[in-house]
């Protein structure tokens, strides 16, 4: 079992724009990925299965909600503070950051944005320590970048919804004790329900044979005439909005995460050519090699300085989400260049799970089209600045 030497990059100093708290966060979760990801994210990866035993870990060093006010069981912590342990769990593994961030800003997001006080007493404690895992319904096996075309339904039936449809993709379903659904009432208007295992003719059957985020459970949601208690629809919002509500602090996520990938990848290599020799000195003394190198901490730097701006934004209630969008698009994309130029540093070395590259370059395959495609953020920053919409 190979050491975790990972040393973190900080080429503009930005530590001096965190402040202690933030820093005692991030070098938490920094050693805890380090003592227990590191070590067994390999074979799990290999065996394409999610490591359940870390998930009392992850809610401990915050993994599950840090932002929620402790009176539900969350930390109470800040966006900036959210983002750093995004950062480090995908730096470990981008599965495992799906996990998280599936619980933190898609699960106890809603409850607490659009909940109730009675469900928000009832579900959040659990969800903040991994006692409960959660899932979120959304995209559907026809309707991905469009889910606002959605034809998963629910039809009053005087003291309970009947639920119809199905969902796919979704992290976390086949271990799930709960799922936040969208679905739409008769009028056509869009809604979340809080679905429970064990209710009648819901079920999770798991997705198999993924080159991408192996260690990360997806599955989808079937709802063969469900009966949802009254109690169980999230009162305070709904329409297509509070979805992508949550979709912004995921995404938002996702753009510290992606750092933390990029990061992983550009250390590896750096080690590497210092210790590679060929043709009697370090690869890291060719020309071509520093350049790779040079531009890869040009890249995370820039990701830094532009995900820490909208952390600062979100902080002050102020991030946009086409601000989110291209914090999102950005950063995914440099990850998974920095990924590919990595691997080719290592050469064959790179394709092993001797590495973590390999790994992470197949699993940003998956985050660079999930919770908004490359190519749809490119459009909502489009239609941000020219006010017009291309995908409709």
């Amino acid at each position: 079992m190979k050491p975790d030497l990972f040393q973190a990059p900080d080429y503009y100093n930005l530590d001096d724009l965190l402040t202690d708290e933030h820093k005692l966060v991030r070098d938490s979760a920094r050693a805890w990925v380090k003592r227990e990801v590191s070590p067994i994210i390999e074979e799990y990866a290999q065996k394409a299965e999610f490591p359940k035993q870390i998930i009392k870990g992850l809610g401990e060093i915050g993994g599950f909600g840090p932002y929620i006010p402790e009176e539900y069981g969350g930390a109470g912590l800040d966006q900036i503070s959210y983002g750093l342990i995004m950062q480090e769990i995908e730096r470990g593994d981008s599965g495992v950051r799906s996990t998280s961030s599936v619980q933190s800003s898609l699960v106890m997001y809603p409850i607490w944005k659009y909940g109730n006080e009675e469900q928000r007493v009832k579900y959040l404690p659990k969800l903040a320590t991994g006692e409960f895992m959660g899932c979120f319904g959304l995209t559907e096996p026809n309707y991905g970048s469009d889910p606002g075309s959605m034809i998963t339904n629910f039809k009053d039936m005087g003291d309970h919804y009947l639920l119809n449809g199905a969902k796919m993709w979704i992290s976390n379903a086949p271990f799930a004790d709960i799922a936040i659904v969208w679905a739409k009432n008769e009028e056509g208007r869009i809604h979340g329900l809080i679905v429970e295992r064990g209710m009648e003719g819901f079920s999770t059957p798991e997705t198999h044979n993924k080159w991408s985020l192996r260690a990360s459970s997806t599955g989808e949601l079937i709802f063969d005439n469900v009966k949802v208690p009254k109690e169980n629809l999230l009162p305070n919002k709904s329409g297509l909005g509070a979805p992508l509500g949550c979709l912004d602090s995921a995404r938002y996520g996702i753009a510290w995460g992606a750092i933390g990938a990029a990061m992983d990848c550009y250390d590896t290599a750096l080690r590497y050519a210092k210790e590679r020799i060929q043709f009697d000195k370090p690869i890291a003394g060719t020309q071509l090699q520093q350049k790779k190198l040079a531009e890869m901490i040009t890249e995370i730097t820039k990701a830094q300085l532009l995900t820490w701006r909208l952390g600062v934004l979100r902080n002050e209630g102020k991030a946009t989400t086409a601000q989110i969008s291209m914090a999102k698009r950005n950063n995914v994309d440099m990850a998974i260049h920095i990924a590919r130029e990595a691997r080719q540093m290592l050469g064959g070395m790179g394709i092993t799970g001797e590495y973590s590259i390999m790994r992470h370059m197949m699993n940003l395959e998956s985050v660079i089209t999930y919770e908004g495609t490359h190519d749809i953020h490119l459009l909502i920053t489009g239609m941000d600045i020219t006010g017009i919409p291309a995908f409709k």
